[in-house]
């Protein structure tokens, strides 16, 4: 089952693990990128940034899932795009403390919370990224 086959607002330990999956995906391979574009460091030195980068992704996206579940139980509007927000701002606030940074926190917070709650409304409306032009 994927995401969007899940109730919202219910299992959120399902969701949750769906979302930490996908972002440990996206970790591993910002990591692989990192390692091929910049110059080689020691082999440890090289493994524990991986593990740093795929680790802050996967608590990112263990922190979207669960808020996002836990906001729309907590608010009983299971649809709303409101709580994609919440999920994604709560996400970049756990950034902005793992770097140390609130303005990186800050300006996270806005930009993946504005990115989650337009994949939501886009979804909700059936919005289109590609395909044929509808005249």
């Amino acid at each position: 089952m994927g995401y969007w086959d899940l109730e919202e607002g219910k299992d959120c330990v399902a969701k949750t693990w769906v979302t930490t999956k996908v972002a440990t995906v996206v970790g591993l391979v910002a990591t692989a990128y990192r390692m091929v574009l910049f110059k080689p460091e020691p082999p440890l030195q090289a493994l524990t940034s991986a593990a740093s980068l795929t680790g802050t992704m996967a608590a990112m996206g263990a922190i979207f899932g669960m808020t996002t579940c836990i906001s729309a139980q907590i608010r009983d509007e299971p649809d709303s795009p409101a709580n994609y927000f919440i999920g994604g701002c709560a996400s970049g606030v756990f950034l902005g403390a793992r770097t140390h940074s609130p303005m990186t926190g800050t300006m996270a917070c806005v930009g993946l919370g504005t990115v989650a709650m337009l994949t939501k409304v886009g979804k909700m409306e059936g919005w289109k990224l590609t395909g044929s032009p509808k005249l």
